[in-house]
Formats: structure tokens, sequence, C-alpha cells
């Protein structure tokens, strides 16, 4: 069956996977949706015994219905090879009794490695299937780790260039230094005076530009986007959650149909969405766990149904969530209200000018599988020194908001490598440890937790600065137009 995708902002031509992934966001600022969540055709018990290429494959081929099978194969092949650390590419560790799924054994340490190896080759493969002649140029936000993770897949990548807007003083030092130390002659990495939400705003704003649209087709350029909003960011991320549950299984932790809740730390809701959509293939997950951090807007939403960015943005020790407004809770929106474009275009217009809106009482009924909650600023740390010194295990700080205690059988997605973020991760070990930079907090960290320092991080130590420029976000369109030379 193929799998056709609509905006959720218009009843607008549904288009082919193929297409979606080429235009990022629909023309009406929309996010684009599968037409129906398509079910797994392999047991579970089937997938047990499948490697994660191989699971890759079963759960991709089901949404990307446009795409060939020697195509599909080609990109998983391009992408989960020797750039991950781990053979078995999302390892399972059991701690304290709750199963912690490591995305970030990837290229930048990070989960956004996961869809991020895959998107320059899905979306090169697109382009060709689309007969497109002009340069991609991806346009991206970040809040931390798709940054770094996208310039890394698309660095060098022939008939793409890579845009990447990130706040300034918003990411870990680290995370910055991964991205202004970017080698490609394509990259163009831009820090600008505000948080994420103005540089997702930004991004956003520009993808609707039709002026600039128009001058880019003339001079060979055409924009899509890494971010998550884009289909074939979101399609990859349902890829683990089949998997490490197909392993959980293989390794007896669990029964055949036995249920599992999924703990997510999220942000911008795509992670969470993932796991929604492999619960809707036929995986036996109950609960989806929703976490945030102090910035809890997703929190207050499935409490109240009222979506409420006035509020006070808070700079925390998980800085890929500081965000407020989590743009794949769109596809979610869209669904809940039956599927309804204008009802979800009404909530999105209403968030635009009013920074709020409140969904009905039989949409908040339909969100049961979502339950949210947040861990503070002291929890957090709390959270992390209490499983080290139980089980010797250090999770980071996303991974640590995550990590709720339940009873349960619990799946955690664990977002980041602790060595990212060191200093918060030391000061919560060791309270009272000396003053020293980032990277001699690294070895710290190294020795006592026997966590082995990822290339990622040696490579960038000395790495000399590439990217310098700084921006207002009222400045970005001009920023974008002396890179592309327009």
């Amino acid at each position: 069956m193929n799998v056709f995708y609509r905006s959720t902002r218009s009843k607008s031509e549904p288009v082919k996977a193929s297409e979606a992934i080429l235009r990022g966001l629909a023309e009406d600022g929309g996010l684009y949706v599968p037409e129906s969540v398509p079910r797994l055709d392999k047991t579970l018990e089937e997938l047990s015994q499948m490697t994660y290429q191989e699971t890759a494959y079963e759960v991709m081929k089901l949404f990307f219905t446009d795409f060939t099978e020697e195509e599909l194969k080609n990109c998983i092949n391009k992408a989960y090879d020797s750039k991950f650390d781990t053979e078995v590419i999302a390892p399972l560790v059991e701690a304290d009794g709750a199963y912690y799924l490591e995305l970030f054994h990837g290229a930048t340490i990070a989960f956004k490695d996961m869809a991020l190896s895959i998107l320059p080759h899905l979306l090169i493969t697109s382009a060709k299937k689309n007969n497109v002649k002009n340069d991609i140029v991806i346009l991206t936000a970040t809040s931390g780790d798709t940054g770094k993770a996208a310039l890394a897949g698309f660095a060098d990548v022939e008939g793409t260039k890579i845009i990447v807007f990130y706040p300034k003083n918003g990411v870990s030092p680290i995370q910055e230094k991964q991205m202004v130390t970017q080698k490609g002659d394509n990259t163009f990495v831009v820090g600008i005076t505000g948080n994420f939400d103005d540089a997702q705003t930004g991004v956003k704003k520009l993808f609707g530009d039709k002026e600039l649209a128009d001058e880019m087709n003339k001079a060979g350029f055409q924009f899509s986007s890494a971010n998550s909003i884009n289909i074939g960011r979101l399609v990859p991320q349902v890829v683990y959650y089949v998997y490490s549950y197909a392993q959980l299984l293989k390794e007896g932790k669990i029964a055949n149909g036995e249920k599992i809740n999924v703990v997510v730390p999220t942000g911008n809701f795509g992670n969470i969405l993932a796991a929604y959509f492999a619960k809707n293939m036929g995986v036996p997950i109950d609960r989806l766990i929703c976490a945030s951090n102090e910035n809890k807007v997703l929190y207050d939403f499935f409490e109240t149904g009222i979506y409420d960015r006035n509020r006070e943005f808070v700079l925390t020790s998980s800085p890929s969530m500081d965000i407020l407004i989590s743009s794949n809770l769109e596809r979610l929106i869209y669904l809940m209200a039956g599927c309804d474009s204008d009802k979800n275009a009404a909530f999105m217009n209403s968030l635009s000018k009013e920074g709020k809106y409140e969904i009905t009482k039989e949409m908040k009924e339909n969100m049961s599988d979502f339950y949210g909650n947040y861990a503070s600023e002291k929890e957090t740390a709390d959270t992390i020194k209490a499983l080290y010194e139980k089980t010797g295990y250090v999770i980071d700080t996303h991974t640590a908001v995550a990590a709720t205690g339940d009873n349960t059988k619990e799946l955690l997605a664990s977002t980041a490598s602790p060595i990212k973020l060191t200093r918060s991760l030391m000061k919560a070990i060791h309270e009272n440890i000396e003053t020293m930079g980032d990277f001699e907090y690294e070895h710290e960290l190294s020795k006592i937790a026997n966590v082995t320092v990822p290339n990622a991080i040696e490579e960038i130590r000395t790495a000399p600065v590439l990217h310098d420029t700084i921006c207002d976000k009222e400045e970005m369109k001009a920023v974008v137009k002396k890179f592309l030379g327009i």
C-alpha cells in the first residue's frame, strides 16, 4: 500500500514520501503527516532476529513507499556504518531496573545522529527521483545537537549546502565548539543573539518567504530542512523504538506482547512522536512519558490542555530541551483533531499571534497515551548522582530529566553521551569539584565513570574556529543571501 503525506494546515493534494522529504515544510507552513500510520508486516519475533539495518529497512519501507528496495537499502547502509562506534548502533543498558536505549554512538555523540546520518542520503535520492536540478540548501535551527549532527551529515555532500543557526549563549561550550569547527566548503554556522525559539521561528519565516524562494530558484537553489519538521528525520527515529522492543524480547527481558512505558526527554517533540508512531505500528507500548526540564510548557499542556509559551525562558543544564515552541507537537494536534487541517491551522495561528491555544476536551481525552512530567535542576543533578553511586552508570543531563524511577518496565531514550555535558555531570557527581575547563572535566569524568572519550570530542579539542558569524534574528535573511551569493 502506498503511503502519501498531507500538510497539517490545508487540504492541499497529498504528496509522495520523496516529495515530502525534499520540501521539508509544506508550502502553507504545515508539517507533513502520513495519511495513515502503516502496521508492521513482520512479527516482533521475526524482528528480534534482525540487525539494526535490517530493522530500519522493515520500518522505513512501510513509510517511504516510493523508494525502491535498492534505493532504501543503499541509504540505510551508507548511514549506519563505521560512523557509529558500536556494531549494534543503538545498545540497551540495564541500570537500576530501567533499560537505557543509548542513542549517542554516532559521529556527534547525540541521538540526532540516528536520523541525520540517513537524511542526506534520503534527500539526495529524493532529488534524483524528482528530477531536481537546483542545489539543496539545508536550513536548520538547533538547540545544541541537531546542528552538529546535520553539519556532519551534509558536509561536502555534492549538490547541497547547509546553514545552521544556533542561540549564541544557549548551547554548551562543547556543543558550540563542535559546530564552529565544522569543516566543509558547503557548511555555514551562525550564532544568533536570541534563544532557540527565535532561531526556529526565523528559519520557519525564511521557509515561507516566497520572494526569497524566487531569488534562490533563479540562482539555482532551493530550501529543505534537517530539523525534525522534516518527515525524513522523523521516520528513522521510529526505527529505534521498534528495534529496542524487539531486542528486549530477544534477550528475554520481556514476554511477547508485554507492554512497556517509553520515557523521552522532550524538547521539539519529534523523538516522543516517533515512539507514538511505533506504538501505532503495533509495538506494545503503554504510556508515552514526556519528560520536561524547567521549561515545562509540555508538562503544563498535558495537564491542562492549554499550550502557552508566554512564560520566562529558562537556561538549564539540559540545553537541547530549552524550548518553548515544540514544533512536532503540531503533528499530534492535527491527528488528535481528527486530521482536521482547518482546526489545526486555527490553533497554530493562535500560537503565532497570542502565544497560546487551548485544545478541546475530546482532544485531550484522545491523548491519554501521553503523560507529562518535569524535573527541576536539583532533581536532575540528584538523579545523576544517585544512579552513579548505586550502579556506576553515568547518564547525561537530558536523560536524567527522563529517569522517573517508575516501577513499570521502562525504556528510557538516552539522548547524549555524558561526555558532551561534562561540566554539569561532574558538578552533580562531585558537588564541590574545583573549577576546570570543559575538556579537563571530560577527562575526570572519563576516569571515574569508565567512559571512553569519543573521537568526536578529541577531534575538536585543538581544532580551529572556522565559523564566527553572529547576527540578530532580524538579520537572518541577509546572512543567508550573503552566504549563497544572491
